[in-house]
């Protein structure tokens, strides 16, 4: 048949509506997902790109699951930073 259906402990939701995706959502979510790939992270953390959150005054938002961390506002090295303390993993890059 096909792969095994995994479960990811930690999930990622970067919006990239519009508003999100123009102030950095979609570099975000890139960053993100490389460094799981390079870092053999995948059955551990996901990213999932979402479509607008409703909270286009603070974009990029993002979320943390299963802890319901939301952050706004992030520039590349402060999402880098959440990204470590959210997930536990060294820094980014």
């Amino acid at each position: 048949m096909g792969k095994e259906f995994k479960t990811p402990s930690q999930i990622i939701y970067v919006c990239t509506g519009s508003k999100c995706g123009k102030r950095g959502g979609k570099e975000i979510s890139k960053l993100f997902k490389s460094h799981i790939k390079d870092n053999g992270l995948k059955n551990e953390i996901e990213v999932i790109k979402t479509d607008c959150t409703d909270r286009c005054k603070f974009a990029p938002v993002m979320c943390f699951q299963p802890q319901n961390k939301w952050y706004h506002q992030l520039s590349l090295p402060e999402a880098m930073k959440a990204f470590e303390e959210e997930t536990g993993e060294k820094k980014l890059g």
